[in-house]
């Protein structure tokens, strides 16, 4: 019973709490950046009592718009197909956060409570199977909305996950090769370790190479710009010409949903995860031989702290990358993907194995 009741509340905190509520933020964040990039002042209309609080109200029109909006459902469309096929892409993103941990250990009671909602010592494997499922809502909601373009749309998005999967795949096999483990917690927890006494042992410092690919395939994963050729406003409309209400914000939600999936397992494998540099389960240890004593409930909170503001950094950068660049054509999202990236992750492999074979 006690198993059941901390699974539920992880469940409840880290999914229905954390991860929608970021995604749902990320909405107003995308509004404020770009304005801030373009000298202008962003979404600041939407009031309550009076009260504009940055525009963060925008949040809650776009969620009540989306709810009350006409639900249209386009001639000729296959109507379970129709109707199923958002909810399946936005299923499979939220159930791949379960091998996603968001801090180490948590004493209640005097039983351990490990901070991740599934602990599967298979957790990447988990978690990629997962993300190339969530295809199959695009895929299927385009087929069923009998729009050609929509089609085309879906055919994109089939096309760049298969070319993509492929090269991420590659890109953290020298991860799993320097930490030995495709269990998610043990390879964040081995990024505790320190090199020369000071520096952590983090993803990002023994597999540079493997964090840019993993950064950028993982981009066109989420099929955010530049890699949103399956949308392709200017060109073909989208995949989700047809959706219309919920149906589209499901889409939507999803596209955000994955943004911060992709944040999610880049902290996990190249920046440390919930790491704290010099924070262990009793406290900090600095390297100069100052201690500081924490309880473990300082220590949980602090690496959830860690983890969720290392995630911040990078939807900010990718937002970025977002607002600066722009769309890439259909051909050269595939010649990026089959030509550099996979070639380069290939020889990443090689190096590390090399590196590795001279150092034992």
């Amino acid at each position: 019973m006690f198993e059941i009741t901390a699974t539920l509340l992880k469940i409840f905190f880290f999914i229905l709490i954390f991860v929608f509520n970021t995604a749902a933020l990320l909405t107003w964040v995308e509004r404020k950046q770009s304005a801030l990039m373009q000298d202008r002042v962003g979404a600041n209309r939407a009031t309550i009592f009076g009260l504009r609080v940055f525009g963060l109200f925008h949040i809650a029109a776009d969620s009540l718009k989306m709810f009350f909006k006409e639900d249209y459902r386009p001639q000729g469309a296959e109507k379970f197909l129709f109707s199923f096929a958002p909810g399946l892409g936005m299923f499979f993103a939220t159930v791949a956060f379960a091998a996603i941990p968001f801090a180490d250990t948590l004493i209640v009671g005097g039983k351990e409570v490990v901070m991740q909602v599934a602990s599967l010592n298979v957790g990447i494997l988990y978690v990629f199977a997962l993300m190339s499922m969530a295809v199959y809502g695009v895929v299927l909601g385009s087929w069923a909305s009998n729009n050609n373009y929509a089609l085309i749309g879906g055919l994109r998005a089939s096309a760049q996950m298969i070319s993509y999967e492929v090269a991420i795949g590659v890109s953290i096999i020298g991860v799993l090769m320097v930490y030995q483990s495709v269990d998610l917690q043990h390879i964040v927890r081995a990024q505790g370790e320190l090199w020369f006494g000071w520096l952590p042992k983090w993803g990002l410092f023994v597999q540079p190479i493997g964090f840019l690919l993993f950064l950028t395939t993982g981009i066109a994963e989420s099929k955010r710009i530049p890699f949103d050729a399956p949308e392709g406003e200017s060109e073909i409309i989208g995949y989700h010409v047809e959706f219309s209400s919920m149906r589209f914000g499901m889409y939507f939600l999803t596209d955000l949903i994955e943004t911060v999936l992709i944040g999610a397992i880049t902290v996990t494998l190249f920046l440390g995860g919930w790491q704290v540099p010099y924070l262990m389960p009793d406290g900090f240890h600095f390297p100069w031989g100052t201690t500081l004593e924490l309880s473990n409930l300082t220590v949980t909170i602090l690496q959830f702290l860690s983890f969720s503001l290392k995630i911040a950094v990078l939807m900010w950068f990718m937002m970025i990358i977002r607002w600066t660049l722009p769309r890439f054509r259909y051909d050269q999202v595939m010649f990026l993907g089959w030509k550099i990236l996979l070639p380069v992750a290939l020889a990443n492999i090689v190096i590390t194995a090399a590196v590795i074979l001279l150092l034992e």
